[in-house]
C-alpha cells in the first residue's frame, strides 16, 4: 500500500473518528452549559484554538461552513466564554469522548504508535487549524483513549485543511464540493450554504479530482510508515470506527 493509497482507504474513516467528539451529546451538553448552542459550538469548538480574532479568519481557516453561519456561531459564544476557555472545554471533551468510546478498543496503544508519527511527520503549511491544535500539549498522564482521540481529531484537521486546498486548485467552491458529495443540497443547507445552488452534474467529475488531490498532499505524512505499517494503520481505523458504534453511551 502506497502512501497516498493509505491516505485515500483512511479518509473517511478519520473524517467520521477525529470529529464525533464535537457533535457527542455529552459534549453539546457540557457546551449549553457554557451557555453556547450546539451550532456555535460547531464552529467555536474548532476555530476557538486559533484565539481572539476575527469572525472573517475562522470562517477562512474552517472553509466548509458558509461565513454567514460561522459568524453566527462565533459572535454568539464569544459572548459568554473567550476562545482559549471555549478550547480548553473541546480539548478536554475529545479527551472524555476517546475514554468513554476508545479506551475499551484493545490495539488502541498500536493505534497510537502507528498515527503519532504520521502526525508529527505532516507539514502544517497552509493549515491554521492542524497547526493550532497540534500545538495544544496533550497531558503526560492522558489515557490511551484519550491520546487517541486527540491525534485523530489531529489528523481530521490534517485532512479538512489538506481538503481545502485541493478544492481551490480545482476551482470550486466549499458550497460547490459539498453540493457534489452524497449529501448534496441537505449537505448545504446543513453547512449554512443557502439556495439557489448550480448544477451539481459539471461539479462531481472536479470533486473527485480533489479528492485525489487531498490524497496526495496527506500521502507525504503517511509516507513515514513502511507499507505494512500503512495496511494496519488502515485496518485498525476500521476496526477503532467500528467499536465506537458499538459502544453503549456513558451514563451520566
Amino acid at each position: 500500500m502506497t502512501p497516498e493509497q493509505a491516505a485515500g482507504a483512511a479518509r473517511p474513516t478519520v473524517l467520521k473518528l477525529g470529529s464525533a467528539f464535537i457533535e457527542c451529546p455529552r459534549t453539546l451538553r457540557r457546551a449549553r452549559q457554557m451557555g453556547i448552542s450546539g451550532w456555535a459550538f460547531l464552529v467555536t469548538g474548532r476555530g476557538a484554538v486559533l484565539g481572539d480574532v476575527r469572525t472573517e479568519t475562522v470562517a477562512a481557516a474552517i472553509g466548509i461552513l458558509s461565513p454567514e453561519a460561522v459568524s453566527d456561531g462565533w459572535e454568539m459564544a464569544v459572548r459568554v466564554a473567550t476562545p482559549s476557555a471555549v478550547a480548553e472545554v473541546s480539548r478536554a471533551e475529545c479527551c472524555r469522548w476517546g475514554i468513554d468510546y476508545l479506551a475499551k478498543f484493545p490495539p488502541v496503544g498500536r493505534m497510537i504508535e502507528l498515527i503519532e508519527p504520521v502526525v508529527v511527520a505532516a507539514d502544517a503549511t497552509g493549515m491554521p487549524l492542524f497547526a493550532a491544535w497540534r500545538g495544544m500539549p496533550v497531558p503526560a498522564d492522558a489515557a490511551p483513549g484519550a491520546r487517541a482521540a486527540v491525534l485523530l481529531h489531529l489528523l481530521f484537521e490534517y485532512y479538512s485543511g489538506a481538503s481545502l486546498m485541493a478544492l481551490r486548485a480545482a476551482g470550486m467552491t466549499a458550497m460547490e464540493i459539498i453540493l457534489a458529495g452524497p449529501e448534496g443540497e441537505s449537505g448545504a443547507i446543513a453547512y449554512g450554504w443557502s439556495p439557489p445552488y448550480p448544477p451539481v452534474g459539471p461539479l462531481v467529475r472536479r470533486r473527485l479530482w480533489a479528492e485525489s488531490v487531498t490524497d496526495r498532499i496527506v500521502a507525504q505524512a503517511f509516507g513515514v510508515l513502511d507499507a505494512a505499517e500503512r495496511v494496519e494503520l488502515v485496518s485498525l481505523l476500521g476496526a477503532a470506527l467500528t467499536g465506537a458504534r458499538m459502544s453503549p453511551p456513558h451514563p451520566d
